[in-house]
């Protein structure tokens, strides 16, 4: 390996210490083409002889049992991911929970935003401003978390009877299985690698770093399942534009409608029944299913 190839190399290791061989060698190759560069092992090896690649603790072979498949995305927009990746403290020793948005076919990361909570109120401003900016997703992939859902009927939160005004269908991964959003799940680990060890100093600067990270992962660094090319190469906005308010839902005549009033219940031939916190204010439709015997 000549001596310009190596630095090369290395320079740009250090610049992104979580890429491997194949994402340097890949990005290279697309800045300098002219340029013979060594297959991925032999970068392997640079990487370990100057002590830039740190061992990972063997994964254990567990068994898990099937689980439903989710909806496969073919197009950009069909499902949009979202999670709060594990709250952390920055410098000042205040709390921050990032919320993270991608596109699973794209892999483009929409947002990485540090909130305070993980609260309804904090989540719902940046998804109407993705909505503004992208336009709709057909389908919002998430956990059985708060904000997404609750233990409410139907699990529904407020943030979900949002989406299902925008015509957004609910997908939500099983309890206690995270790789059924695998792609996110890695990203959640580079990003924590890449900007929280350390993290910054206070709320505005970890936006900074969070904001860099997005910048680079999605023009910069090559991604396998990609053919090595990064996420902006295969977004484009949807074609569903947000409607700037939430359209109320249109029932044909023959349903009962109710409002569900500020406490979740419903008024039901002179009673009340409970229905949902998160229905607050909502219409909702009744339909007879059996005659009464």
């Amino acid at each position: 390996m000549s001596e310009p190839v190596e630095t090369a190399l290395l320079e740009l290791r250090r610049q992104h210490p979580t890429w491997g061989p194949l994402k340097l060698r890949s990005r290279l190759e697309e800045s300098h083409p002219e340029v013979a560069w060594p297959a991925p092992s032999t970068i392997g090896d640079l990487l370990k002889r100057q002590g830039l690649v740190t061992a990972r603790a063997p994964s254990r072979a567990v068994s898990r049992p099937p689980i439903a498949p989710l909806t496969q995305a073919c197009a950009a927009n069909e499902v949009w991911a979202s999670d709060f990746k594990g709250q952390f403290r920055t410098g000042d020793h205040h709390l921050c929970y990032p919320l993270t948005v991608v596109d699973a076919y794209s892999r483009y990361i929409l947002d990485i935003v540090g909130l305070d909570s993980v609260k309804e109120v904090g989540a719902w401003p940046v998804f109407e401003r993705l909505f503004q900016e992208y336009g709709l997703p057909s389908v919002m992939r998430t956990d059985n978390g708060s904000p997404f859902a609750s233990i409410s009927v139907g699990r529904l939160s407020r943030l979900a009877v949002r989406w299902l005004r925008l015509g957004i269908q609910l997908e939500r991964i099983k309890p206690g299985h995270p790789e059924q959003n695998g792609s996110h799940e890695r990203m959640h680990r580079t990003l924590k690698e890449e900007t929280t060890r350390p993290p910054a100093g206070n709320a505005r600067l970890q936006q900074v770093e969070f904001d860099a990270f997005r910048g680079v992962f999605n023009t910069e660094r090559p991604h396998e399942s990609l053919g090595q090319k990064p996420p902006a190469s295969r977004y484009q906005s949807s074609s569903r534009p947000y409607p700037g308010q939430l359209p109320e839902p249109e029932y044909p005549g023959h349903y009962e409608v109710r409002v569900v009033n500020s406490k979740g219940y419903m008024k039901w031939y002179g009673g009340e029944i409970f229905v949902s916190e998160a229905l607050v204010g909502e219409r909702i439709r009744m339909e007879e299913t059996a005659e009464s015997l």
